[in-house]
């Protein structure tokens, strides 16, 4: 369906006002606003502790995870929507920096369990001042109950995601045959 010459990107009718995608394309490119921001912020949370974006969520994702117990590789990845091979690159190279270590884990040789080393601790309290300050105004936006709501939704989000991507890749690959 399309108006005029223009044809619409959405079908769904919770996504159309007035037979319009207008909306929903205001919606895309808003969140593809926010989602660049976050990112900006990310690295440069990381810049000012010498550490690239990746390497400082792993990073901060290990110091959270690890006050409920051991953190594994893969536990890691699928906090973060990772694969198991890029952690285990990235760990790596903060592995050499001095900001983890690792320890094999007694029952099953094959898992490790990743853990701050205090250099990394020393350098995220020194930046949380810096995250408070920058995070509540990234979020400013949201009161208690939009905050829940949204909380809600991302896992939602990321799941939707990944549906439309994989059909995205099938759909793409079924053109490629046909050129």
């Amino acid at each position: 369906m399309s108006i005029g010459s223009v044809p619409l990107t959405v079908s769904r009718s919770e996504l159309l006002a007035d037979d319009s995608d207008d909306s929903f394309r205001g919606l895309v490119h808003g969140l593809l606003a926010f989602a660049a921001r976050l990112e900006s912020v990310r690295c440069g949370f990381a810049r000012l502790v010498g550490l690239s974006g990746i390497q400082y969520t792993l990073l901060i994702s290990v110091s959270h995870l690890e006050s409920s117990g051991d953190v594994s590789v893969n536990m890691l990845a699928g906090h973060l929507r990772l694969s198991g091979a890029f952690v285990t690159i990235e760990t790596g190279k903060l592995l050499r920096l001095g900001l983890l270590t690792k320890r094999q884990d007694r029952s099953d040789r094959r898992r490790v369990s990743l853990k701050t080393t205090a250099k990394a601790r020393g350098l995220l309290r020194s930046l949380a001042p810096t995250q408070v300050a920058v995070n509540d105004a990234l979020f400013e936006f949201l009161d208690e109950d939009g905050f829940r709501q949204l909380l809600g939704m991302v896992d939602g989000m990321t799941a939707c995601g990944n549906r439309a991507l994989a059909l995205l890749e099938y759909l793409s690959e079924g053109r490629e045959r046909l050129a």
